[in-house]
């Protein structure tokens, strides 16, 4: 055991790297080959696939799988239940080791009962509303909600709306950080 928390009814396999900081809650499963970040929490019923990487700072709730093929990075929000798929086109009749890549980028958050369809890239930064149907690509700072999920409009890192109604800059109303808008791409300005 090195300087995280599992709880006693967690099952870890073989060949797993757990951060420092990092809790594992009730009846979750982490397969081999598995790396977990620092200061990660898994909630009640997490699974996390063979050879899944996950980054430092995620927070991970309950009753959510992250299949192989899923790579998270790091401070990403998983809501309650959310799903993520790693087949195109499952058949239970053939297995399938194929897996379509899916990547969440850094500072993402994707609601309670969000569906990640794979072989998509959740940009950094982006706000997956709850119960959402995700079946594209999601940009960076992207609002999104929906079945199927529509961008509706930008969000900041910290999670405010973003106006750009009056031109190329807005600000975030939590922090003053400025963001800029260029050919449907939205970058904080630094």
């Amino acid at each position: 055991m090195g300087d995280f928390f599992v709880h006693e009814t967690a099952v870890i396999d073989s060949d797993v790297q757990i951060g420092t900081g990092s809790k594992i809650w009730h009846f979750s499963h982490v397969m081999s080959h598995c790396s977990l970040g620092a200061n990660c929490i898994l909630g009640q019923n997490v699974f996390l696939g063979n050879a899944v990487r996950v980054g430092s700072g995620v927070k991970i709730q309950n009753n959510v799988s992250v299949y192989s093929g899923v790579e998270i990075e790091d401070d990403v929000f998983l809501g309650p239940s959310m799903v993520f798929t790693n087949v195109n086109a499952p058949r239970s009749f053939l297995e399938q080791k194929n897996y379509a890549r899916t990547l969440v980028k850094k500072g993402a958050s994707i609601g309670a009962n969000a569906t990640i369809v794979c072989g998509n890239t959740i940009g950094a930064y982006a706000f997956i509303g709850a119960g959402s149907v995700v079946t594209h690509e999601v940009p960076d700072f992207a609002f999104i909600y929906g079945v199927p999920a529509r961008q509706q409009g930008w969000i900041s890192k910290a999670g405010a709306r973003l106006n750009f109604d009056k031109g190329t800059t807005a600000i975030c109303e939590l922090t003053g950080e400025k963001y800029e808008l260029c050919d449907g791409v939205v970058a904080a300005i630094v």
